[in-house]
C-alpha cells in the first residue's frame, strides 16, 4: 500500500465554499448550512481506504463528544465511483447507518471541493475556527494499520479543545497520510503526485 501525505493546506486559510449532496439521503449542505458553529471539522474519507477503515468507528464518538460544544463534523468522499463502486453514494448510506453517524457525508462527484481544499489523502482532515480559518490539518492520531497504536484520536481531540477553549493549536502538526483520492482519468491537480 502506497502511503500519500496531506498537502499540509497553510495554517489561517479561509475554508473553500461548497455545496454537495448528502451521500445518505440527498440533502444538500454547504459550509452556510453550519453557520452558528464554533468550529468545523471537513474530513476527506471513503468506504475502502483501510487507512480510513482503521479509525473510522472514532469519527462518531468524537463528534458527539464535542458536539454540545459547537463542533459540526462533514465528511467528504471525493473518489471515483465509477472505478471504485464501493465508494458509491448506497453504500455511503450503508456504512453511516452501521456506524450510526448523526453528521453529513457528502458526495464531491465532480472532485471541485477536494481540489478546493487540496486534499490528497483518505482520510485528510481540516479544522476550522469560528471565522472558518484552517487551524489544524494533520492526523488523527499516531495509529495506522498494523503499528499496534491504539486508535484514540489525540492529535485531532488536542486541536479540537484548543479551538473551542479560543487556544492556539499545536505548532507540530503531523501530515494526515492514507490512500491517494481516487482521481478521474485526467482529473488529478497539480498539486497531486
Amino acid at each position: 500500500m502506497a502511503l500519500t501525505p496531506s498537502t499540509m493546506l497553510p495554517l489561517g486559510t479561509k475554508a473553500p465554499h461548497f455545496s454537495l449532496s448528502n451521500g445518505v439521503d440527498s440533502t444538500s449542505y454547504s459550509l452556510e448550512s453550519f453557520s452558528d458553529a464554533k468550529a468545523v471539522l471537513v474530513m476527506f474519507i471513503c468506504n475502502h481506504c483501510p487507512y480510513v477503515i482503521h479509525i473510522r468507528e472514532d469519527f462518531g464518538p468524537l463528534a458527539e463528544e464535542f458536539s454540545s460544544a459547537g463542533l459540526q463534523v462533514i465528511a467528504i468522499n471525493s473518489n471515483d465511483i465509477a472505478n471504485y463502486p464501493q465508494d458509491a453514494p448506497e453504500k455511503m448510506k450503508a456504512l453511516t447507518e452501521s456506524l450510526g453517524w448523526n453528521f453529513p457525508f457528502l458526495m464531491d462527484n465532480d472532485q471541485s471541493v477536494a481540489k478546493a481544499y487540496q486534499a490528497a489523502c483518505t482520510p485528510d482532515f481540516y479544522l476550522f475556527n469560528g471565522e472558518r480559518e484552517l487551524v489544524y490539518r494533520g492526523q488523527w492520531d499516531s495509529s495506522s494499520p498494523g503499528n499496534n497504536n491504539p486508535v484514540n484520536g489525540e492529535d485531532m481531540r488536542q486541536a479540537i479543545r484548543s479551538t473551542l477553549s479560543n487556544s492556539p493549536a499545536q505548532e507540530d502538526q503531523i501530515p494526515a497520510m492514507g490512500c491517494n483520492i481516487k482521481w478521474k482519468a485526467g482529473n488529478a491537480p497539480p498539486y497531486f503526485g
